[in-house]
């Protein structure tokens, strides 16, 4: 009985972890260059509760971690020059208050200052250092390279800024998420130069995160934990009626 309540707890406390991490997907549904995760159990065997004499090992659920969902999310049109969308498997490169950063959020902006920065503020990197503009520099362009040029003034001829610094990883999955849409390296996983990506100006890319399989994600997970909660009640009921049958039996 004490066995089947424990692998329940197990169950339970598995089915939770995997609700956090399908509500916060359905959290960042919105967020630019999002990418959605999954939960990855194991079975976890370990000696009984209350061993009997030749019994087994009793097989419980272990949070094993998360793996991230990096495929592509949808391209979606903005117009907006100063936005970028990458086509592969490359990440744009950010200065951070806590390091560099890796994102697929395009949706870039020139702050105060005149360096290229995200949505969050953070600096984007070239392959000289953070892009810097000057205040008379207007049409903006980023090509499929990631290199940048604008026009000066009223000059009529391009002028260079620079170019994107595009990094891609050999094992992506060891990245660990540092925001709703920046990774930082970690283990394995670091970035090398890559030219197999093509820049997308105007465009954004959106989160890979799909709503209706989310969703329906979420109702199967509460239903799941429901009924598991239902039968360790049973469970639990049926072991108080047993001691308490016992407890009126004569000595």
């Amino acid at each position: 009985m004490q066995n089947a309540l424990l692998i329940g707890l197990s169950r339970q406390v598995a089915l939770s972890r995997e609700l956090d991490v399908v509500a916060n997907n359905i959290a960042n549904i919105n967020t630019t260059g999002y990418k959605a995760d999954g939960a990855l159990f194991e079975e976890y065997l370990s000696s009984a509760a209350r061993a009997a004499p030749n019994q087994g090992r009793v097989s419980f659920v272990r949070d094993r971690g998360t793996w991230h969902d990096l495929s592509p999310g949808p391209i979606e049109r903005t117009g907006n020059p100063l936005n970028v969308a990458i086509d592969g498997n490359a990440f744009l490169v950010v200065q951070t208050a806590r390091g560099e950063r890796y994102t697929r959020n395009g949706a870039l902006q020139i702050n105060g200052e005149g360096q290229l920065v995200t949505s969050e503020g953070d600096a984007v990197l070239g392959d000289a250092g953070p892009i810097v503009f000057q205040p008379t520099d207007n049409q903006v362009t980023f090509s499929k390279d990631g290199t940048i040029s604008v026009r000066e003034g009223t000059s009529k001829t391009d002028s260079a800024r620079g170019s994107l610094r595009l990094v891609a990883f050999e094992s992506a999955q060891q990245l660990q998420k540092d925001g709703s849409s920046t990774f930082a390296a970690a283990g394995d996983a670091q970035p090398q130069p890559t030219k197999a990506s093509r820049v997308i100006q105007g465009s954004i890319e959106k989160s890979n995160v799909r709503g209706v399989v989310e969703m329906s994600r979420m109702i199967e997970i509460t239903r799941a934990y429901t009924q598991l909660a239902t039968i360790m009640q049973q469970q639990n009921d049926q072991g108080q009626q047993t001691l308490n049958k016992l407890a009126e039996v004569p000595n």
